[in-house]
């Protein structure tokens, strides 16, 4: 998927400080590959600022109105790809078949540069060609209208969307008479929104940044914080100079949980003075997180016997329900299952418990590296429990904190974007728009792709993303793609969705982050909600990579007045001047009331969370214990746990280049990492080419080939290797029946030499 290696593959320890000046130089090399020095050089001082700057189009980490370069190495990349000066021109699709691109690999198709008109795909010659954006529309509107059912079109949203596009986007969606709206939440954090809402009536984590700058431990779950969420490591680094203590958990020791230099502490950097972040770094069975917190809170448990401080009886009593049934068991679950389930000894499992037990105020973190499994909503459940045992919630320092890893993807869910909406939501949404909403569940992501493999999804939208490369079972995916009467993608370059299309085919280029966009009020901000709940507004600047580039809400605006000509809904209206749009929004959605004035304070708003207010909006009105069997992950004899994972040089789909500087690999992404013992078990030695088989659960088989085994760091019987090259191993009935999310991290493989 990425890039024609310059060189022979090559593998060797990383042993720097994360961040530093392998950053710094990171960035200088990616703005000048993209003659974009100047530009993203002001950039810098643009981005995550609460004056005016836009907000980064990578992670959802919170900003902080005290740092003033509030920027990362990935951050930067994100944002020099955008800003790129190359263009993906008509005279581009007129010299390129879309059979001839579809051989292409992907990072040379998104390399081409910013999309610059529309493009409707013409069968007789196999391109794309121009088409005016009032003939898009009216395409997309007339094939609409002539479905026999609303059902029969599904709407996919990437995280990258807006509030006020996310908001326009459902309310189109809901009038036209369906809730079929996919997103990317569906393959990451859905885990974490069903397991919080039942543990504790909110979808979202409690913490904000100043809990991260107080809390005295904190527990770090299945994050690769250098590459996925590099802004942490400066209040991992902050944590631990003031003496907190950190524990990372995850199958692999990263960069990021060693030791850091933080790039805009000047002196650090002179004197190349690195910060360790950590404390202890377990490293625990793909699946077993779950044994790791009960061994954890068994700890606890068999502490309070004789340490009345152990747990918090008084908090347990007045704001839980379930805890005696919890305790049981606990002191059910024997510590052979636990070590067995963990992969990890008692010793070291206890050691964790004692730094949770003796620190006043906790924070457990988690991301894909939980969900991803088949009982990620059972983990996160108990990452509840345990905190609930020490009264770790509902105040500064405390509480659980997801960490999502794409702008805007938890207010894409805020605003909306929810297959399974609630009652009370459409009730507000109605009575605010003067529509009727469907109140039957539409489709998530595995949904859509089954319903149009059979024929019952005709119309497929993308709102940015890349859903084609993205999703589980590519090949099924490809096909069930490639039956739809209409496929269309919002993007701003060209990637693998567009060249898997349906039997007619529209490709409409938007606006990116950090572009201005102009309205007829004049330029118009847009709002984003970080993984902490602050909703703040982000403003681009630069000029527009095309003349006939349209923001996300005015694509949104023209494709549901074609779709609706008779709505009453002022499409046009909104687009004018953007805060029409968030004077709906405020009437609309629960937190965004006064939504315009709060937004344009220095940082934005918080939205409130009832229960960091001890509120539980469960049927109990209580936090709620959860009693799950721990389950059994341990897999057959000559069986592998294989997970999916980022490189550095990646970001979700969009891949930078062939390195992973962190892990020691250049020039390489057909690769498996894996214990040196099961190798060795295998007849394997260093870039020995293997073959990997998954089992799906209907028993069906997958395959790769020649890829390259190398040597790492992870526990026996478990190996992890990049996605997309291993996405094909993923079959469509892989998913996790507690969270619907294809398991991208927890597949049945077997890796052989290959012949």
């Amino acid at each position: 998927m990425g890039p024609v290696p310059s060189g022979p593959p090559r593998a060797h320890p990383y042993t720097h400080p994360a961040a530093g000046w392998g950053a710094a130089k990171g960035v200088l090399e990616v703005l000048l590959k993209e003659k974009e020095l100047v530009a993203g050089t002001e950039a810098v001082f643009r981005m995550n600022q609460a004056d005016g700057g836009f907000d980064c189009p990578g992670c959802a980490w919170p900003d902080d109105e005290t740092v003033k370069m509030d920027i990362c190495e990935n951050g930067m990349k994100h944002v020099a790809w955008e800003m790129t000066h190359k263009r993906t021109t008509r005279e581009f699709f007129a010299k390129h078949t879309v059979s001839e691109l579809y051989e292409w690999n992907d990072h040379d198709l998104e390399a081409e540069g910013r999309l610059t008109e529309p493009m409707v795909y013409d069968p007789a010659t196999d391109h794309y060609v121009p088409i005016s954006w009032a003939d898009a529309f009216k395409l997309f509107g007339d094939t609409v209208r002539s479905l026999d059912s609303p059902h029969q079109a599904s709407y996919y949203t990437s995280g990258r969307l807006s509030n006020e596009a996310t908001f326009l986007y459902q309310l189109m969606v809901r009038e036209l008479g369906t809730n079929n709206m996919p997103d990317c939440s569906n393959m990451c954090h859905e885990a974490s929104g069903r397991a919080l809402k039942a543990s504790i009536g909110t979808g979202v984590g409690t913490c904000d940044l100043k809990d991260w700058q107080t809390t005295e431990a904190l527990f770090v779950m299945g994050v690769n914080v250098a590459t996925n969420a590099p802004r942490m490591l400066t209040y991992l680094a902050e944590a631990y100079r003031r003496g907190a203590k950190i524990v990372h958990v995850n199958p692999l020791i990263e960069a990021g949980a060693t030791e850091t230099i933080i790039p805009h502490e000047i002196i650090d950097m002179i004197t190349m003075r690195a910060t360790p972040t950590s404390n202890l770094n377990l490293q625990v069975r793909i699946g077993g997180d779950m044994a790791l917190l009960r061994g954890m809170a068994k700890a606890v448990l068999e502490w309070s016997a004789t340490d009345p401080k152990a747990i918090d009886p008084e908090f347990i009593e007045r704001y839980t329900q379930g805890f005696e049934e919890y305790k049981r068991l606990c002191q059910d679950t024997s510590w052979d299952d636990i070590e067995a389930q963990s992969g990890l000894s008692r010793a070291d499992i206890i050691k964790a418990a004692q730094i949770y037990r003796d620190a006043d105020r906790s924070i457990i973190s988690w991301c894909l590296g939980v969900t991803q499994h088949e009982h990620g909503v059972s983990t996160i459940r108990e990452i509840v429990n345990l905190l609930l045992l020490r009264g770790n919630l509902g105040r500064e320092g405390a509480g659980p904190s997801p960490v999502r890893g794409h702008s805007n993807v938890q207010g894409n869910r805020t605003c909306g974007i929810d297959n399974h909406p609630s009652e009370a939501f459409l009730d507000r949404l109605d009575e605010a728009c003067g529509i009727t909403s469907p109140r039957e569940a539409g489709l998530d992501t595995i949904g859509t792709i089954q319903a149009m493999s059979r024929g019952d999804v005709k119309v497929f939208v993308g709102m940015g993303g890349n859903f084609a490369l993205a999703s589980p079972d590519n090949m099924f995916t490809y096909d069930a793609l490639r039956r739809c009467e209409l496929t269309v993608q919002v993007s701003t370059k060209l990637n693998r969705s567009h060249l898997v299309h349906g039997k007619k085919a529209l490709i409409l280029p938007c606006l990116g982050r950090t572009e201005k966009d102009q309205q007829k009020a004049g330029a118009q901000s847009v709002s984003v909600e970080d993984s902490m709940s602050m909703v703040h507004l982000s403003r681009g600047s630069k000029r527009p990579a095309s003349k006939q580039l349209l923001s996300e809400p005015a694509i949104v605006s023209g494709l549901a007045r074609a779709a609706l000509p008779d709505s009453e809904t002022p499409w046009e209206w909104y687009i004018e001047d953007y805060d029409r749009i968030r004077d709906t929004m405020s009437k609309a959605l629960y937190g965004f009331e006064d939504f315009n004035r709060r937004v344009r304070g220095p940082m934005g708003f918080r939205i409130r969370q009832p229960a960091r207010e001890l509120v539980f909006l469960t049927p109990s009105g209580r936090a709620e214990f959860c009693v799950d069997e721990l389950p059994d992950v341990l897999l057959e004899p000559g069986f592998i746990s294989l997970g999916t994972m980022r490189s550095h040089d990646q970001w979700n789909t969009s891949i930078y280049s062939d390195n992973d500087r962190y892990r020691g690999i250049r020039n390489l992404r057909t690769l498996v990492f894996m214990n040196k013992d099961d190798m060795r078990e295998r007849g394997l030695e260093e870039f020995s080419p293997v073959n990997i088989t998954t089992t799906a659960k209907d028993g069906s088989k997958r395959s790769v080939y020649n890829f390259l085994a190398v040597a790492y760091d992870v526990p026996r019987s478990c190996a992890l290797g990049y996605m997309p090259e291993l996405t094909p191993l993923i079959g469509l009935c892989d998913y996790s029946l507690q969270s619907d999310q294809p398991l991208m991290k927890q597949l049945k493989a077997e890796i052989v030499a290959a012949v």
